[in-house]
């Protein structure tokens, strides 16, 4: 018998394969089952007489003349114009995303530095402003935004969305700089660099797996964002979610709901495949802000 059985039984191994087949069918059903619905008309998806045809798309071939239709893909992204919303809802993330970047790596790399108490305090106001509502903190810039004329602009929601997402990004980039030694800093400026040549020549190369994986969750908030950027945009200027949102709250239309449906799939997907293109990078990121090197 061999070591790698004796350590694994051959009925904890069918256990967790197991379960582990479960969990992915459960997490992957939801996702799924919309994709496959978004190729059905709304009668067919949302059906109350049987939900068998949602799978037959008997309604579906009555409408359109076949078992699948794209409908609700044409409705959302050219008679509501959901590629408007796409393309607010990147350029929101992609501002987000390199102002807060940029702040918090030079923040994270000199308070991991530094060695005075202000760090720590700083640290821990900044964690105080993160764990408040962020629907008390947009409250805050309602009044100016209104009396400057700013409310409704793509600007105000990434100014907003930046000071939210800061403490965060400044929390994880702080740990990991910590994490990295100072000898590389000083054995660095004894061969010649400056501070900042360390910094940008020899610290972020080792770090860069942590950068992009704070950078992906600073994405992530920005992207799934429902109350900041419903509350500062105006209707012409909705990102994705907020767009979704206002399919759902016409339902007495026929086709919106399908609307909502692809909308939906068409948001999801690209999380999928960026999550999946930075998988490496998000694990060795994750890795070491959790190990003490």
């Amino acid at each position: 018998m061999s070591a790698l059985t004796k350590k694994h039984p051959t009925g904890l191994r069918v256990l967790l394969l197991g379960f582990l087949v479960v969990w992915v069918i459960l997490a992957a059903f939801p996702f799924l089952w919309t994709l496959w619905g978004s190729f059905k008309v709304e009668g067919d998806f949302f059906s109350k007489a049987n939900w068998a045809n949602a799978l037959t798309g008997e309604l579906t071939r009555t409408e359109t003349g076949g078992s699948f239709t794209g409908d609700g893909y044409h409705g959302a992204w050219v008679q509501e114009e959901f590629w408007r919303a796409a393309l607010n809802t990147f350029v929101v993330c992609f501002c987000v995303v390199l102002i807060s970047l940029t702040c918090s790596t030079l923040a994270g790399y000199a308070l991991s530095r530094s060695t005075y108490n202000y760090a720590f305090w700083l640290l821990i106001a900044a964690l105080i402003f993160r764990a408040m509502p962020p629907i008390t903190l947009v409250s805050g810039y309602l009044l100016p935004f209104f009396e400057w004329n700013l409310w409704g602009h793509i600007s105000t929601t990434v100014i907003v969305l930046v000071a939210i997402n800061q403490p965060f990004s400044l929390w994880m980039l702080t740990s990991f700089f910590r994490n990295i030694p100072k000898d590389l800093d000083e054995s660095a400026m004894v061969d010649g660099c400056t501070r900042f040549q360390a910094f940008r020549h020899v610290i972020i190369p080792v770090m860069w797996p942590g950068v992009i994986t704070t950078g992906l969750f600073s994405f992530l908030l920005a992207y799934n964002d429902f109350a900041v950027t419903a509350m500062l945009l105006e209707k012409e200027n909705q990102t994705m979610v907020p767009k979704i949102a206002s399919f759902l709250g016409t339902t007495q239309t026929k086709g919106n709901v399908m609307f909502a449906v692809a909308a939906v799939v068409s948001s999801t997907a690209p999380i999928f495949v960026m999550v999946m293109f930075f998988q490496r990078q998000i694990v060795s990121g994750l890795t070491a802000g959790a190990v003490k090197g």
